[in-house]
């Protein structure tokens, strides 16, 4: 992909995964479509320090879970910021509960939005990155779509299915240069974690032959490299960033 006016856009950027992913991709020239959902302060926020690159950013509301919303964003993006070369997905969410007791709404927000939400905006997404043959589709999943996690069968459920959908993208979308790729995290330092008790926090941590917890930038990194010219003949796979966490078990 040539270097000049290029876009990205990073769904579930207001912290986090999703905002170091922006911040990053900024430093590599790209300017920024910053998706959010609620947290438009944190949207805000993110797209300061996109734009503190030297690089552009928008601020765009959607809920991915919405085919139409989705749609609409691929269509605002195109004409506000211009041709959308990169696609980050990476909202999502997790309303965890074991499986016997787990409620059909909690099992549809967590699917709809972990999975259905990375269909719905790349389903929009390729049809401009197929006129153009190019384009990067880069999801974020996680290692307990591969491993499970008591208390959480909505969310290791939603991340396998990234997993497959992906590599039938990697197929389908070949032919028009672009490639469909995953990153998929183990135990990465964010509000989510900090809330977890000291003690299972240290076990997590004795788990990882690194150790440490990985941080929001070192996915960040992995998305970079997707992105990037060098990763031109990767596609349909899954780099995972866990520190060596999940080795044996995968």
């Amino acid at each position: 992909m040539s270097i000049g006016s290029r876009v990205a856009l990073v769904t579930g950027a207001s912290k986090g995964i999703g905002r170091a992913c922006a911040v990053r991709l900024a430093k590599s020239g790209y300017d920024i479509a910053v998706n959010y959902l609620r947290d438009e302060e944190g949207a805000r926020e993110t797209a300061r320090m996109v734009e503190a690159e030297g690089v552009r950013a928008e601020v765009f509301q959607c809920d991915v879970s919405s085919f139409t919303d989705s749609q609409n964003l691929i269509d605002r993006i195109e004409k506000e910021l211009g041709p959308i070369q990169v696609v980050v997905c990476n909202a999502g969410l997790n309303k965890d509960a074991l499986f016997m007791r787990m409620t059909e709404e909690d099992w549809d927000l967590v699917i709809d939005t972990n999975l259905k939400g990375v269909f719905n905006v790349t389903r929009w997404a390729a049809r401009p990155m197929a006129r153009r043959k190019r384009g990067r589709i880069i999801s974020i999943s996680s290692v307990v779509g591969f491993t499970g996690n008591p208390g959480q069968a909505n969310y290791a459920a939603s991340k396998a299915g990234i997993l497959g959908l992906t590599r039938t993208l990697a197929k389908e979308l070949a032919r028009y240069t672009i490639t469909a790729n995953v990153v998929a995290p183990g135990y990465i330092l964010s509000e989510m974690t900090d809330k977890l008790p000291t003690e299972i926090q240290e076990k997590l941590k004795s788990q990882i032959p690194l150790g440490r917890p990985g941080t929001a930038e070192d996915v960040a990194h992995a998305v970079a490299f997707l992105a990037s010219d060098d990763a031109a003949y990767i596609t349909g796979q899954v780099l995972i960033v866990d520190g060596g966490m999940s080795t044996g078990n995968i």
